[in-house]
């Protein structure tokens, strides 16, 4: 009844509180026994570091208090309520993030793998909680960057210190763009729809009607909004209608969507 969500409620923000006051410093990540130097090819691919060269890269990951910490499979990196958290960057494996309600549903709102970072706006929002939680869906490497740095003005007068300011907008602008498609994914009420909103995009990413998707099946229910029982059985009835086929994450489109 109401008492009982209520109770839930309050049990929930009582969570919340507990965490509120809890600092997640980077500075009880060491990376002392790490050879950086093999990921800086990952780092220059990826929208934050991009235009930056070896050297450069090495004296920003310094500037920043550049962290790593290794998480085995389902370990939580971030929890809902930590605050004055860094920006992460996946280095290897892969981690998603996501939101429980009070009812125990749980909605994932974006995954990030090896090049891609998370936690962006809550690290440059300082003294703000995390609202998600970030779970490592693999044994996964994280970098953590005190990117509150970046805001500031650098007192070493880093030479791409410029650079990375402009690179983190642009990153957090394409994050922006990627939430913006999961809306437009959980919009439409039928499961249907939301598969074929989902799979529409995954196909024009990929430029190709036959793809993999980064999701099992129960993430890929969290991230539709739906049951997971319902989404296979939806799946289930598009492949009998000839409009899509698959095995496991691997989808192709047989019909225009």
């Amino acid at each position: 009844g109401l008492g009982d969500v209520y109770k839930r409620q309050q049990q929930h923000i009582k969570t919340v509180c507990r965490r509120k006051d809890k600092f997640m410093s980077i500075k009880k990540f060491s990376i002392k026994n790490y050879d950086m130097k093999k990921y800086y090819g990952l780092l220059e691919k990826t929208v934050l570091f991009q235009g930056c060269d070896d050297e450069s890269i090495e004296n920003m990951l310094d500037c920043l208090s550049a962290e790593i910490r290794t998480y085995d499979k389902d370990e939580v990196v971030f929890h809902t309520g930590d605050v004055n958290v860094p920006l992460g960057v996946v280095l290897s494996g892969k981690v998603h993030i996501g939101q429980s309600d009070v009812f125990g549903n749980y909605n994932i709102m974006s995954d990030a793998k090896p090049g891609e970072f998370f936690a962006e706006s809550f690290a440059c929002a300082r003294n703000i909680p995390m609202t998600p939680e970030v779970v490592a869906d693999e044994k996964s490497e994280i970098l953590f960057l005190g990117i509150e740095k970046v805001l500031l003005t650098c007192h070493g007068a880093c030479q791409f210190h410029t650079k990375l300011v402009s690179n983190l907008v642009t990153a957090i602008a394409s994050k922006n763009i990627r939430l913006m498609q999961k809306i437009t994914d959980t919009a439409p009420k039928s499961i249907r729809e939301r598969v074929l909103s989902y799979l529409s995009y995954q196909s024009e990413i990929n430029e190709s009607d036959e793809f993999d998707i980064a999701y099992n099946r129960q993430q890929m229910a969290d991230y539709l909004g739906v049951d997971r029982s319902a989404l296979s059985a939806e799946l289930g009835r598009m492949r009998d209608d000839g409009i899509i086929a698959f095995r496991k994450n691997h989808f192709r489109l047989l019909t225009s969507c």
